[in-house]
């Protein structure tokens, strides 16, 4: 056989492969489509102490909250810039997976973002060169997931928009890839996922790009028309890296006859209709030590009237909880009142500012109260792990928590061993204790 027919053979066996690759996919999203993946905090083997990686973790999640705080405190977005200002520290995740895109695959590592819609990675030929990819295909502006994007702009009849990255305007074309999603054992090749090509070649650490799991049109989810996705967050102090479930992976059967931390609660999402990618919460009270604390519920309350940003909603790239004023300073309170250990004056950069004394004086007795987040429908009884931490920087054992202004965010380190179900078919979130190291 003439090298040109092993050669046309090649291309004929190529395209077959794509064709049922493509076809496999189809059927498979119809009918038990999923995959696992490996989440990888963002400081994990940089030779950092807890105390550190938590450090630069808190500080992370301040910059997160003030980026969603200024959406709080501004009309609906009049423009692609405004809107992005969501990911001002768009380099700044807690969590970390990995993906491959293109053909061949090329593998880069994505901050995992439940408060966004957007797939986008760093178009530059030390990142992803397009042009080395068989199977990158720009939008054209007539096209609908062009439609998708609220202020998309027509360059060369291409589907094209602007993205702000910490202080300048950077450039983005809205195109389709072939992705690569799982682990070994769980890996699936989907085409055609539309996601921003971002014209940027600063080195971001940790990741080189972000996927978002939100509720709008262009996130991952919706583009693969799963139903839902969970995801289990080992402990800040465990070595073992936390797990992400997508569509038929994602159930809380097995691990609430595992775990047994308790039945399995769901409470409803909500939706703002000027924000609907986001994850709202119905939260109704918090409970220190078992009293519930005298906090009006309407201070938790997604305001309806001015289209402003207001409410709960529930986030992976905030580390720690952010409680709006009224709601921080009664929990405050009630700890203080119940701590019987002197306070001390501590000014923290990362808002962990009520801190007690630390290890106890001899012959001390103190017995940490509980916590208990309210939803509509659910009660998150919280372990002490995932509020209170011995502060070396201070030498105070401190509430990991922070006032908020106008939103409460639910952060990642408050969901830590909690097993958590994005059910959007339903639209619930629903969750169970777990051992997330395990799990």
């Amino acid at each position: 056989m003439s090298r040109l027919a092993v050669f046309l053979l090649f291309l004929l066996q190529l395209q077959l492969q794509l064709q049922l690759q493509h076809s496999s996919v189809v059927s498979a999203a119809n009918s038990g489509f999923g995959f696992t993946a490996t989440l990888q905090r963002a400081d994990a083997n940089m030779g950092y102490t807890e105390v550190e990686r938590l450090g630069h973790a808190f500080k992370r999640s301040k910059a997160r909250v003030a980026a969603l705080q200024s959406l709080a405190t501004a009309p609906p977005p009049t423009s692609s810039i405004t809107e992005a200002r969501i990911l001002v520290r768009a380099s700044a995740g807690e969590y970390l997976m990995d993906l491959g895109i293109g053909t061949p695959p090329r593998f880069f590592t994505a901050i995992l973002d439940t408060a966004h819609d957007l797939i986008w990675t760093q178009c530059a030929s030390s990142h992803f060169d397009p042009a080395q990819s068989a199977t990158y295909s720009p939008l054209p502006c007539s096209s609908p997931t062009c439609s998708g994007l609220e202020f998309p702009s027509c360059v060369n009849s291409m589907c094209e928009f602007d993205y702000f990255y910490v202080n300048s305007t950077k450039h983005a074309v809205l195109a389709t890839e072939t992705f690569t999603f799982g682990t070994n054992t769980t890996r699936v090749t989907v085409p055609s996922i539309a996601f921003a090509c971002v014209d940027l070649t600063t080195t971001l650490l940790p990741g080189s790009g972000m996927v978002g799991f939100g509720r709008g049109s262009l996130s991952l989810v919706r583009q693969l028309g799963s139903p839902r996705f969970s995801y289990c967050l080992a402990s800040s102090r465990s070595p073992t890296p936390s797990r992400l479930y997508f569509s038929e992976y994602a159930t809380l059967q097995s691990t609430n006859m595992s775990s047994g931390g308790g039945p399995v609660q769901s409470t409803p999402f909500l939706t703002d209709p000027e924000r609907p990618s986001l994850y709202f919460l119905n939260m109704t009270g918090i409970s220190v030590g078992g009293h519930r604390l005298p906090i009006d519920p309407s201070v938790f309350a997604m305001d309806k009237d001015y289209g402003f940003f207001s409410g709960v909603i529930i986030d992976t790239v905030a580390t720690i909880t952010h409680l709006v004023r009224p709601a921080y300073d009664a929990v405050r309170a009630a700890f203080v009142s119940q701590i019987k250990l002197p306070l001390l004056n501590v000014t923290s950069p990362d808002g962990m500012n009520t801190c007690f004394m630390w290890p106890p004086p001899p012959h001390k007795s103190v017995t940490l109260p509980q916590l208990v987040f309210h939803f509509d429908g659910a009660d998150m009884e919280l372990p002490f792990e995932n509020y209170m931490m011995a502060d070396d920087r201070s030498g105070g054992l401190c509430l990991v928590m922070g006032p908020a202004g106008d939103v409460t965010v639910i952060g990642s380190f408050q969901q830590q061993n909690f097993h958590m179900l994005y059910d959007l078919k339903n639209s619930l979130l629903s969750f169970v204790p777990a051992p997330c190291n395990l799990v």
